[in-house]
């Protein structure tokens, strides 16, 4: 939902470092691969009660996740370039929540597998339709430089940063963000789930 307000405010300023580490010779898969080693690091931090440093972690795994993109575009995305981000950014976000499971199982694993069920749900959808619109040539008109169609909905990017922030910040508050992010999960799963579907059938008209 905020994605598209939040990216162009971001990407200018993300294209700028992405220049210079372009210029040190630094590639976008190798920004892609560090920030993931980054995100398992910070699930870690979580599952030993260090949240301030994973945190931390957290923010360098998501400006990470910016400026592999805009790596990319500096000189000629690729489709392993885009599936590769695309797939570690979504194993992230499905181990980020094990870490307060790990740390406090009896309170938090229960509320952890809920939200992560509800992230199978919206990724699923998300990809599921990427693949679809590939074939008809669709694009959405505020997501035309990714490297496949970014569907929208209530829980985007810009909202799971901010509550896995409100996680790190409210460790003894997970399982209540856990299990209101997750509702807004499934929302959104099921608002693509019947835009996806409409969108393809009259694909076929």
């Amino acid at each position: 939902m905020l994605d598209k307000h939040i990216v162009p405010i971001l990407k200018p300023r993300l294209a700028n470092v992405a220049k210079r580490l372009q210029d040190a010779g630094i590639a976008a898969d190798h920004v892609t691969l560090a920030g993931f080693v980054v995100g398992v690091a910070c699930v870690l931090m979580l599952s030993v009660g260090q949240f301030g440093i994973a945190l931390l972690l957290l923010l360098i795994n998501r400006l990470a996740d910016g400026l592999d993109g805009e790596l990319a575009r500096l000189s000629q995305p690729s489709d392993g370039g885009a599936y590769l981000d695309i797939t570690l950014d979504f194993i992230f976000y499905a181990v980020f929540p094990l870490g307060f499971a790990f740390y406090a199982p009896l309170s938090n694993a229960l509320p952890a597998a809920v939200l992560i069920a509800s992230f199978v749900g919206t990724g699923a959808s998300f990809l599921a339709f990427s693949g679809q619109a590939a074939k008809h040539d669709m694009e959405h008109p505020d997501f035309g430089y990714k490297g496949f169609y970014y569907l929208n909905g209530l829980a985007e990017g810009t909202e799971t940063i901010l509550v896995f922030v409100l996680m790190c910040l409210l460790p003894s508050q997970f399982a209540l963000i856990a299990y209101i992010f997750a509702a807004i999960c499934v929302l959104t799963a099921f608002n693509r789930v019947v835009f996806g579907y409409l969108s393809l059938v009259r694909q076929k008209k």
